[in-house]
């Protein structure tokens, strides 16, 4: 079973990911994950990344679906 500390280590070393990145780190499932990252967030050991307007296909504004290709990411904050 994946543990807080897991998560919070795992991101650590990445510096910023996703749950669906973790999930596949960790070999843990996705939704397990992103309920400890939103605690992790909760305990204000990690924070949301605001996604920018970058795109990895190049194609947003045109793209039907907006913004929904993009995912939230996590980042520990630094104290």
């Amino acid at each position: 079973m994946t543990s807080l500390i897991q998560v919070r280590d795992s991101l650590a070393l990445v510096g910023r990911a996703d749950a669906r990145q973790l999930s596949h780190q960790l070999n843990a499932p996705q939704p397990l994950v992103q309920a400890m990252l939103e605690r992790l967030v909760a305990m204000r050991k990690a924070e949301v990344v605001e996604a920018d307007d970058s795109c990895l296909s190049g194609s947003c504004k045109s793209c039907a679906d907006g913004k929904n290709c993009l995912t939230v990411s996590y980042q520990l904050i630094q104290h």
